[in-house]
């Protein structure tokens, strides 16, 4: 017995030595930088590359599965990975995603049909869903409960940096040198990424032996598999409530039924589900739920609604997005400093949510005519709101979860994010659908107002602009107020939290 714990704890020993010297950690942490950039950059870069892509391979139909294959698969291997890193160490699974992932970039940069892209993208996301994951659990390692919520919130600002020049990237790089550059782009950027961390990350092992839970995670990624095909019901098979998504839903059902069933019995479960039991946890995983289906989900309608009543170019609006990403810049590095400072986060969740929930009330009031600084003053409040909650529930569920499940309590932070995002989109198109359903008809030089484009929008009659303009802003006040509701239920759940204070040196795990 002690034969075996000696070598964990000098192994450990070793680790904290090492990560403890400043400069070795920051070098560290600016390579997981690069590996997040490069990863959360790759959906945002393909955005404006789509329209070549399609033009030499052809298959429209099959357009948005671009996108949706690397999400799906994302979402689909984060909790195995954070399980992973528990039970083998971080530094070869993290290395291993990547390298996963520059693989993929490979074969997307050589894919000679659709169908060949849509696979790579699948193990892209593969890697990337590992990435994502691995960064936040070894910022856990690296660093302090207190000063992990700074560096968590320059991880944050990563995210977004890859946001918002990632569209702009993909088509300047798409012109020049074709859109297959955009893949083999993150070739260097993976290598020199991989050589890096070989070299300075050093592995902390644990002290257990590993023993993985295959069943576990099967029926895991074929329930969370199951949420992101029923989230995109509305695409895939016309209808939330059709045959189809009645039966990808049925089959969700039964995986996760299973899956806990599953759980209860193994040693080593994929996410432990003592997890659950700690309040905290519980109501954090609420919270990141919803800041995903505001932060995350209502993107794209924001930026409709800002189009549709406002006038606005699609570029002239997505200046307007500048004001969103300043004010969550702003408020991350606030209160990730705060945090440190203190090791409070409730407040923060509590000022995150009921900024949000009160700016989409506004956002109800707002009409056609409404003054663009009255709008650019909302969407930076909203992107303070934002901000300021943006790193609080994995700072606290890492805080809360025992040290030896960082790794799987990471994974449901970020999972729980996405899947708030896919079922939030689908809930906002639906609700979006429904009151527009059957308008149009008696617009002039309208048929179909489901099919007008902002350039045939502007070259509309001035008539017919304003009654598309007043319909659009009547649609959206339902789709605000739910958004609004649901960034509620995580005010409820930042408001139950315990006030805990953060310790001031890493648990022994």
């Amino acid at each position: 017995m002690n034969a075996h714990v000696q070598p964990a704890a000098e192994a450990a020993k070793a680790f904290v030595s090492l990560v403890t010297e400043p400069r070795r950690r920051l070098l560290a942490f600016s390579l997981l930088m690069a590996g997040m950039f490069m990863a959360t950059l790759d959906n945002q870069i393909v955005s404006t590359a789509l329209p070549t892509i399609v033009g030499e391979f052809g298959d429209l139909e099959r357009f948005a599965w671009v996108g949706s294959a690397y999400l799906l698969a994302v979402s689909t291997v984060m909790p195995v990975y954070g399980k992973l890193g528990d039970l083998f160490g971080r530094k070869y699974v993290m290395m291993a995603a990547i390298f996963i992932f520059t693989l993929g970039s490979l074969v997307c940069g050589i894919a000679g049909s659709m169908n060949q892209l849509i696979a790579a993208r699948v193990l892209q996301g593969l890697g990337g869903g590992g990435i994502m994951v691995s960064i936040f659990s070894i910022n856990a390692d690296l660093f302090e409960p207190r000063v992990r919520a700074r560096y968590q919130s320059y991880s944050s600002l990563m995210l977004m940096a890859s946001g918002a020049v990632g569209p702009t990237l993909g088509g300047v790089l798409s012109d020049l040198f074709g859109w297959r550059s955009i893949f083999l782009v993150n070739l260097p950027i993976g290598i020199a990424v991989l050589v890096g961390l070989a070299l300075i990350m050093p592995n902390r092992k644990p002290d257990r032996k590993p023993k993985i839970d295959y069943a576990g995670a099967i029926l895991l990624a074929g329930a969370i598999a199951s949420i992101v095909l029923w989230a995109d019901g509305h695409q895939l098979f016309g209808s939330l409530i059709s045959v189809g998504s009645a039966v990808v839903a049925g089959i969700g059902i039964l995986c996760a039924t299973l899956w806990v069933f599953v759980e209860r019995k193994v040693d080593e479960p994929i996410v432990p589900l003592s997890l659950f039991l700690n309040p905290t946890v519980s109501l954090l995983l609420v919270v990141s739920m919803v800041s995903g289906a505001v932060g995350i989900g209502s993107v794209n309608y924001v930026a409709l609604f800002l189009q549709t009543t406002t006038g606005l170019t699609p570029t002239h609006a997505g200046l307007l997005f500048i004001a969103v990403t300043g004010g969550i810049a702003a408020g991350s590095l606030t209160a990730g400093r705060l945090i440190s400072a203190t090791g409070r986060y409730k407040i923060f969740a509590i000022i995150s949510t009921l900024g949000s929930t009160i700016t989409f009330l506004i956002f109800t009031t707002l009409h056609p005519g409404t003054p663009i600084w009255v709008i650019a003053l909302v969407m930076i409040v909203q992107g303070l709101s934002v901000g300021f909650g943006q790193q609080v529930p994995v700072v606290g569920v890492q805080n809360a979860a025992d040290p030896r499940d960082v790794g799987a309590a990471t994974g449901a932070v970020t999972l729980t994010r996405m899947a708030g995002a896919s079922i939030a989109i689908s809930i906002y198109g639906a609700v979006l659908s429904s009151y527009m359903l059957g308008q149009g008809t008696d617009i002039p030089g309208v048929a179909n107002i489901g099919e007008l484009t902002p350039a045939a929008l502007a070259a509309l009659p001035q008539p017919s602009r304003d009654m598309i303009s007043a319909l659009y802003a009547n649609a959206f006040q339902p789709v605000f107020l739910t958004m609004s509701g649901l960034i509620a239920i995580g005010l409820v759940a930042a408001l139950s939290l315990r006030n805990v204070q953060l310790p001031t040196i890493r648990p022994k795990g």
